[in-house]
C-alpha cells in the first residue's frame, strides 16, 4: 500500500501536464513527502466543467463498520461504498513525481519509483469527496469541512511486484486523463502501468 509520493515539479508545469486551467493551491512549494492526511494538490472537474488545481486531505473515509482510520489506497471498486464515488463528478487526477512503496518484510526498506531518473510528472487515478469533522494531527486538529482524496491500486507490475508483491498505485497515461475525469467506462483504465515506462530510483 502506497503511503509516500512525493511532487517536485513547479504549479505551471503541474498546471500544464494536467490541462488545469484554475489554480486555487496559492503559492505551491516543492512536495517531496507527502504522507496521509496531508495536504496535497489535486485535479477535478469544478461545477463549470473546468480543470481546477486545488488542495486536498489525503485520505478518504473507510466504509461503514471498518473503524475510523482513512483510506489512502482504494483496492476493491466492486464495493458499493466505492462505486458511489467513482462516479465522473468525483473522480480526480493526483500528480505526483516519484512513490515509494515498502518490502512487505522485516527490515521495511523504502523504494522510490518514478517514469524515469529526472522524474516527469505523472498522475495517480484518484477519487474525492467533501466531508465535516476533525481530520490532521493531534497537535494541530483541523475542524470544519475538507475535501478529501485517495487513489486506486491495483495489481503491480513487474518493476514493482518483486518489492511489493500486493498492489501498487493506478498510474494514468495522459492520454486517458479527459476519459478518468468524464468518461463511462473508466473503471477499466485501472490496470498496471508498463514496467518498461517505469524506473526505479533514488529518492
Amino acid at each position: 500500500m502506497c503511503n509516500l509520493y512525493a511532487l517536485v515539479r513547479g504549479q505551471a508545469a503541474i498546471r500544464e501536464f494536467t490541462g488545469a486551467m484554475r489554480d486555487t493551491t496559492g503559492n505551491l512549494p516543492p512536495l517531496p513527502g507527502i504522507f496521509p492526511d496531508q495536504l496535497a494538490p489535486v485535479v477535478h472537474l469544478a461545477r463549470d466543467g473546468t480543470r481546477e488545481l486545488g488542495m486536498m486531505r489525503w485520505g478518504m473515509p473507510p466504509p461503514p463498520g471498518l473503524g475510523t482510520r482513512p483510506v489512502t489506497n482504494v483496492r476493491n471498486l466492486g464495493s458499493a461504498y466505492w462505486r458511489t464515488w467513482l462516479q465522473p463528478e468525483w473522480r480526480c487526477l493526483v500528480p505526483a513525481t516519484s512513490f515509494c512503496e515498502y518490502t512487505d518484510h522485516q527490515p521495511k526498506v523504502p523504494h522510490w519509483f518514478a517514469l524515469a531518473e529526472d522524474r516527469p510528472l505523472f498522475a495517480f487515478a484518484g477519487i474525492w469527496r467533501p466531508w465535516t469533522g476533525t481530520r490532521g494531527t493531534k497537535a494541530d486538529p483541523q475542524e470544519g469541512e475538507h475535501r478529501l482524496f485517495a487513489f486506486l491500486t491495483c495489481e503491480p507490475n513487474p518493476l514493482v511486484a518483486p518489492l511489493h508483491p500486493k498492489a501498487m498505485p493506478v498510474i494514468l497515461h495522459p492520454a486517458d486523463y479527459r476519459n478518468w475525469l468524464s468518461g463511462e467506462n473508466a473503471k477499466s483504465l485501472s490496470a498496471p502501468f508498463p514496467s518498461q515506462l517505469m524506473a526505479l530510483v533514488q529518492h
